[in-house]
């Protein structure tokens, strides 16, 4: 499979359920998407198959098959490939390209978001850079938020309120946006430029370089969730444009509907289906006392380890009270990862405890 031409919005508008979108949406998902190319008697994807995209044929000719048994025979331009191919799952066909095809091939969670935006009229992608301007990093920004699979999980009203209450703020190489030690009042993204979190300690004042972030990039959550104070501070490395959301209207419109709140029982059926425990107090607090088979990641440490983390585990993330697991939690679903809070933190699970020794 390789990466073909660009997509746009008179092909998409030929495909169903596609042509029933506003143009504004159309184009939003055009930029996202492109149209690929497949050898002959290659297979496109298999019967069984339950990754969720949804493909359409754009030229070639497609085999699709049950079994041994051809069960249909679809060209690209054809009112047939209109259609997504076998879209139910687990899907019931094979398909296999005859000769070399081209296709289009859509995240059918994102797919379901923006056709819900689009036919309930409270997401439209024209308004919403109308209001911030293209500026430096044009949309990226607002694309990368929309692309990840926390925000498939936000209502769409919530999605235009997040965008609509959020406010523009300016930036200059070396300004501190985030203080470590100081009260959460804004959770950011960025639109342009990059930002550089450091976390200092006892034995480095200057402060331990965590991570670097761009466009698209978010930070701020934490301490807004666990009541706390912030945990690193983040610099500007470059001039650059933030976007802002105050604590009530984050809390409100992105992190009630995010978080996946579990009991000690249902947590263990998660584990027990090849979920994994996530520690997220400090190592002194994990080796005094944690649940057997725990990982242990500080909060303040989770956006560096995150390539150390399975996307297709789940995990129960916990620490003492919920807290700062809920903002572990919240970090590693806007990033992609299946993360359910433990309730009640560590007295839920009492008979999983182990003291060193």
């Amino acid at each position: 499979m390789s990466e073909g031409r660009s997509a746009d919005v008179a092909l998409l508008r030929k495909l169903s359920p596609l042509d029933g979108m506003k143009n504004d949406n159309l184009a939003a998902l055009a930029r996202k998407v492109s149209i690929r190319e497949l050898p002959a008697n290659r297979m496109l994807f298999k019967e069984g198959d339950t990754e969720r995209r949804t493909y359409w044929l754009i030229s070639g000719m497609v085999e699709l098959r049950e079994g041994e048994r051809t069960f249909a025979m679809i060209r690209g331009g054809t009112p047939e490939a209109r259609m997504p191919l076998s879209p139910k799952m687990p899907r019931r066909q094979a398909a296999r390209a005859v000769d070399t095809i081209e296709y289009l091939v859509v995240d059918a969670d994102l797919l379901d978001m923006m056709i819900t935006w689009d036919q309930t009229g409270t997401y439209e992608v024209g308004e919403l850079q109308a209001q911030f301007g293209s500026g430096a990093g044009g949309d990226d920004w607002m694309t990368t938020l929309l692309q990840t699979k926390a925000f498939h999980r936000i209502p769409p009203a919530n999605i235009q309120a997040i965008f609509m209450r959020m406010q523009r703020v300016a930036c200059r190489t070396g300004e501190v946006i985030i203080q470590q030690g100081t009260e959460g009042d804004y959770f950011y993204a960025i639109v342009s430029g990059k930002c550089v979190v450091t976390r200092e300690t006892p034995l480095n004042r200057e402060g331990i370089r965590l991570a670097e972030l761009s466009i698209g990039d978010t930070f701020g959550e934490e301490a807004l969730i666990s009541e706390a104070k912030r945990n690193a501070t983040i610099t500007m490395l470059t001039d650059g444009v933030l976007m802002r959301l105050s604590k009530q209207d984050f809390r409100e419109l992105m992190n009630e509907s995010l978080q996946q709140w579990v009991t000690y029982p249902e947590a263990r059926e998660i584990i027990a289906k090849g979920g994994k425990w996530l520690d997220v107090r400090l190592p002194s607090e994990f080796q005094n006392l944690a649940i057997e088979g725990a990982l242990n990641i500080p909060l303040y440490f989770i956006r560096l380890k995150l390539a150390t983390l399975d996307r297709n585990v789940p995990y129960v993330v916990y620490c003492d009270t919920g807290r700062r697991s809920s903002a572990g939690a919240f970090i590693l679903l806007e990033r992609g990862f299946d993360a359910y809070v433990l309730r009640g933190g560590l007295a839920s699970a009492e008979s999983e405890l182990r003291r060193p020794g």
